[in-house]
């Protein structure tokens, strides 16, 4: 009966191959209760800096021109058939006002482009700087 303890030939220990992973879980459970530590306490509260005196005036909503091509290119202001000369006169008084309105800019599809064309130019040359395009009959198949 005995006991094979290693190589009796060589004085040399036999290489562990297995790794030591004590100081290593060690280290990290140093580490993760030092980050538990550091960690600054969260507060269930949240800060806000609320405006301080009278809220302020409503905005009031801005006067919006519909503006009209069909698809017989005639030009229509809020509904009502216009000239360009005529359109050319309401574009400047429209352009000469404090609050300059909005002007939504519809055409059909079927009209002719240099009459938009001409409808935003005039309005350019104008100085109405709130002018869109609408353009859903544009879509409508």
């Amino acid at each position: 009966m005995g006991m094979n303890v290693g190589n009796s030939s060589s004085d040399e220990p036999e290489v562990m191959m297995e790794m030591n992973t004590t100081p290593l879980i060690d280290v990290m459970l140093v580490l993760l209760v030092m980050l538990i530590i550091t960690i600054p306490i969260q507060l269930h509260a949240v800060n806000m800096n609320m405006p301080i005196g009278n809220p302020p005036p409503k905005v009031k909503e801005p006067v919006v021109v519909k503006l009209n091509v069909d698809e017989k290119s005639d030009i229509y202001w809020n509904g009502e058939k216009v000239t360009l000369a005529v359109l050319d006169a309401k574009m400047s008084e429209a352009a000469a006002l404090g609050d300059q309105p909005e002007v939504h800019l519809d055409p059909d599809k079927a009209a002719k482009y240099d009459v938009v064309a001409s409808v935003l130019a005039m309005s350019q040359r104008r100085g109405l700087t709130k002018i869109g395009i609408i353009g859903r009959s544009l879509f409508i198949q």
